[in-house]
């Protein structure tokens, strides 16, 4: 059994999460795991779980809040126009 470093639970099912810099996190959810360690939205301050858009300093969960806060040359994705 493992015990979540988020919650606490004791559970057979843990799972251990090593992140980029090295750190281990064992946790029972991946609910858990994204509310430890996924970055947040500097505007809105959602954690962001997929790609993200980022600048030299910050990380947005989109364009629109990386705009919202003066960063420019971002977007999400390109339309074709249709």
């Amino acid at each position: 059994m493992g015990k979540c470093d988020t919650c606490g639970n004791d559970y057979d099912r843990c799972f251990e999460v090593t992140t980029a810099s090295g750190e281990s996190f064992v946790f029972d959810s991946v609910e858990c795991a994204a509310s430890r360690i996924a970055p947040e939205c500097v505007n809105c301050g959602t954690r962001i779980l997929g790609h993200g858009v980022e600048n030299e300093e910050h990380m947005f969960c989109c364009a629109h809040c990386a705009q919202s806060v003066g960063v420019t040359g971002v977007s999400d994705r390109v339309t074709s126009g249709s």
